[in-house]
């Protein structure tokens, strides 16, 4: 598991989009939002930063903060 910091996410349908994202990356990720964090905890056999790259192409710019 890992943890994103995801700038540009603030509300529930940003959430959900980022979590949509993640899931059409690997359709068997765990995903947690922290929204008033900013932070996506995932768990997925894709590597972190291909996660955050597909996040930060959907228009969340999003990097790895800490991994579990």
């Amino acid at each position: 598991m890992y943890t994103l910091k995801v700038e540009k996410m603030s509300c529930g349908g940003c959430a959900s989009r980022v979590t949509r994202t993640v899931q059409t990356l690997d359709p068997d990720a765990k995903v947690e939002v922290l929204l008033k964090d900013k932070l996506v905890r995932v768990e997925s056999a894709r590597a972190p930063d291909a996660v955050a790259a597909a996040i930060t192409a959907a228009g969340y710019p999003a990097t790895q903060v800490a991994a579990d």
